[in-house]
């Protein structure tokens, strides 16, 4: 079955940095779309990133600049490194990807930025 498990959330201080990694399994990964989103608390799940098959990427506005999305297929990974955090990207962010059966989500790993 589809598993996505996210991984290398933290606590950091504004300005700093953190790389968020996806493993997936149970998906031909290399040619599926991988997306990350977020939720904070008290807001509605938002999309932030998502990286194709074939590499292409697309970014929320609110992150672009700041956040690159990248995969490696060999290891059935998906990446989010985020730069310049603001203590408003603190939220838990969760892997996605989308089958014709649905959509399958990761349990989400914590992002905290602190001011």
């Amino acid at each position: 079955q589809v598993q996505l498990v996210e991984s290398g959330g933290g606590l950091v201080q504004a300005g700093g940095s953190l790389r968020l990694s996806c493993a997936a399994s149970g998906i031909i990964f290399s040619i599926s779309t991988m997306g990350w989103y977020r939720q904070a608390p008290g807001k509605q799940r938002e999309w932030v990133a998502h990286i194709t098959s074939g590499g292409n990427t697309n970014y929320a506005n609110s992150v672009k600049g700041r956040f690159t999305i990248s995969r490696d297929n060999a290891k059935n990974a998906v990446y989010l490194q985020m730069n310049s955090l603001k203590p408003e990207d603190s939220a838990v962010y969760y892997c996605k990807t989308s089958r014709i059966s649905g959509d399958y989500w990761g349990q989400g790993t914590q992002v905290t930025v602190s001011s």
